[in-house]
C-alpha cells in the first residue's frame, strides 16, 4: 500500500539543518561509526569459515521476504505439508557458527546489543562482512541456517519438530514493496491465515500501527511520513512468531530460556488512550475493551493509523525476562509465551536463545554460553534497546521541529490526554504530536486550541501555549 500523500512531508534540507542535527544525535548518543581494527580482522577470519557441522538443503526451495533495501537478512522459508497439518520450515542466520563466545566480535556485540537505525545509516550489530555477508541469508549462495520446522495443525496452534543446523540456498530475496502472491510458496496464504486465525482466538492484541520515519532522499532531502505495512509484511511477521512461540514452548518445557515480557495496559493509561481517540475523532464505546477497539482500526485512515501509535506507546514497553520457576512469562499483546530467536543479525539475545534450542532440541545440554547470557542479558538488552528508542525519539522530534518550524503562531486543535507533576500532556488532532503544556486548569478529555510558541530544531523541542 503507498502511503498517503497527506502523511508524507518532504523536508528540502537546504541549509543542512537536519544533516547537523543527524550528527548532533549520533555524537549526543554515542553511535559508533565503525569497528575496532581488531573486530574488523577477526571478522575477516570467521566469514571464511566453511559449515562444517551441517545438513544439506540446498535442495530446497526457500525464499526471503524483507524490505527492498535490506542486506542483512536473518530468515528465509519453505512450506511443506505434512497430512492436514503444514510444516514451516524457517531457516534463520547461523551467526553462532560465526561468532565464539569471549572472542572480540562477541565482546563488541555485547557492548553494541542492538543495531542501531537512523536515517543516514544505521550503526549494525557486527561487521558488514558477517551481517550484510557471509551470515546474511542472501539469494543464490549457500548460507549456514539454524532451521526451525514447526508444524503448524488446521486451528493454527504450533508445535516444534525439529530443529537442524543446515546449509540453505535461498531461491530469492522477495521484497515488500513488489511481491506478488505467485512468487510465494505454494500454501503461504493458507499457512499465514492459520496462524491470525489463532492469533484472534488467543485474544492477541498485537498492534503493528504504519511507524513514522525519517528517511533521507537521493537529493540530499529527507521525508518525514507514516510508512505503512504491507499486507505481504504483516503475513511474514505472522511466520516468526510463529517460530518464535515454538521456541518458547520448548524453552519452557526444559525451564530454562530468555523470554519477551509485556504487561497490559494499566488503566491510567487506557483512560489516556480514550482521550486520544477522542481527539482523533474516533468511537469507542464505554462498553468495548481496547483489544476489540484497536482490532477495528484501519492503517490507512490518518487517525486511526496515529491511535494505533499512541497504542503501542501506552503499553508500557516489552522486557526480556530469563525463565523463573513457578512463573509464565508472559506478552499481553502476543497473548502467549514468547521468545525472540528469528533476528540474530540485528538483536544479540537471539544468538543465545537459537543456540538454546538447537541444543535442547537435539537431546543436548544446554550450553554453559547461553545459561550464563540468559542471567546477563535483560540488563544489555534493556540498555540497547533504551538507546535505540531514544535515538527514534530524537530523530521524530528534530524532524517535527523542522516541520512546525515555519508554523510559530499558528493555531492547533489538540486535546488533554494526561497530566502530572511536568505539566498537561496534549495531543494535536490535525497532526500526531504529543507536547507538554505547563500545568493549569484543564483536566484530561478538555478540547482546546494551542498556539505554537517556538520550534527549535537545534535543541529538538517545541513549545505550546494554550489559547
Amino acid at each position: 500500500m503507498e502511503v498517503p500523500p497527506a502523511l508524507m512531508r518532504v523536508l528540502a534540507d537546504p541549509a543542512n539543518v537536519l544533516a547537523r542535527g543527524l550528527a548532533d544525535i549520533r555524537v549526543e548518543y554515542q553511535v559508533p561509526a565503525t569497528f575496532p581494527a581488531d573486530v574488523l580482522a577477526e571478522a575477516e577470519r570467521a566469514a571464511a569459515r566453511p559449515p562444517t557441522d551441517h545438513a544439506d538443503w540446498t535442495d530446497r526451495a526457500f525464499v526471503t521476504l524483507d524490505p527492498a533495501s535490506a542486506t542483512d537478512l536473518d530468515q528465509a522459508f519453505a512450506i511443506a505439508r505434512a497430512g492436514p497439518d503444514m510444516v514451516l520450515h524457517y531457516a534463520i542466520a547461523d551467526v553462532g557458527w560465526f561468532v565464539a563466545d569471549g572472542s572480540q566480535l562477541d565482546a563488541e556485540a555485547w557492548h553494541r546489543g542492538t543495531t542501531l537505525y537512523l536515517p543516514d545509516g544505521k550503526a549494525p550489530l557486527y561487521p558488514p562482512v558477517l551481517g550484510e555477508g557471509a551470515a546474511s541469508l542472501l539469494p543464490d549462495v549457500p548460507r549456514p541456517a539454524v532451521v526451525f520446522s514447526v508444524r503448524v495443525d488446521r486451528q493454527g496452534e504450533v508445535r516444534l519438530d525439529s530443529v537442524t543446523r543446515a546449509v540453505i540456498r535461498s531461491r530469492a530475496k522477495l521484497a515488500y514493496e513488489t511481491v506478488r502472491d505467485d512468487d510465494l510458496p505454494a500454501g503461504f496464504d493458507e499457512l499465514t491465515d492459520r496462524l491470525n486465525a489463532a492469533e484472534q482466538r488467543r485474544g492477541a492484541a498485537r498492534v503493528d500501527p504504519p511507524e513514522q520515519e525519517v528517511v533521507a532522499l537521493p537529493d540530499g532531502g529527507f521525508d518525514l511520513r507514516f510508512r505503512a505495512r504491507r499486507t505481504a509484511e504483516d503475513r511474514n511477521a505472522a511466520l516468526s512468531l510463529a517460530a518464535n512461540l515454538a521456541v518458547a514452548d520448548l524453552l519452557v518445557a526444559h525451564q530454562t530460556g530468555l523470554f519477551r515480557v509485556l504487561s497490559e495496559p494499566h488503566e491510567g493509561a487506557v483512560r489516556r488512550l480514550r482521550h486520544t481517540a477522542q481527539a482523533f475523532g474516533i468511537a469507542w464505546p464505554k462498553t468495548m475493551s481496547l483489544v476489540d477497539f484497536e482490532r477495528g482500526l484501519d492503517p490507512k485512515v490518518r487517525e486511526q493509523a496515529a491511535m494505533m501509535a499512541a497504542i503501542r506507546r501506552a503499553g508500557g514497553g516489552a522486557a526480556y525476562e530469563p525463565f523463573v520457576a513457578d512463573r509464565t512469562p508472559w506478552h499481553a499483546a502476543v497473548a502467549a509465551t514468547y521468545a525472540h530467536a528469528t533476528a540474530p543479525l540485528r538483536r544479540l539475545a537471539d544468538r543465545y536463545v537459537i543456540e538454546a534450542a538447537l541444543a535442547l532440541a537435539n537431546g543436548q545440554a544446554l550450553p554453559d554460553g547461553a545459561a550464563q547470557a540468559f542471567a546477563r542479558l535483560p540488563k544489555v538488552m534493556a540498555r540497547a534497546e533504551a538507546q535505540a528508542g531514544q535515538i527514534e525519539r530524537a530523530v521524530i522530534d528534530l524532524a517535527e521541529a523542522v516541520v512546525l518550524a515555519d508554523r510559530v503562531g499558528d493555531t492547533f486543535s489538540a486535546v488533554v490526554t494526561d497530566a502530572d507533576s511536568r505539566g498537561d500532556r496534549i495531543q494535536l488532532c490535525a497532526l500526531p504530536v504529543v507536547a507538554r503544556l505547563e500545568a493549569g486548569r484543564v483536566t484530561p478529555g478538555d478540547a482546546i486550541d494551542v498556539a505554537l510558541q517556538s520550534a527549535d530544531p537545534g535543541t529538538r523541542r517545541i513549545f505550546f501555549a494554550r489559547r
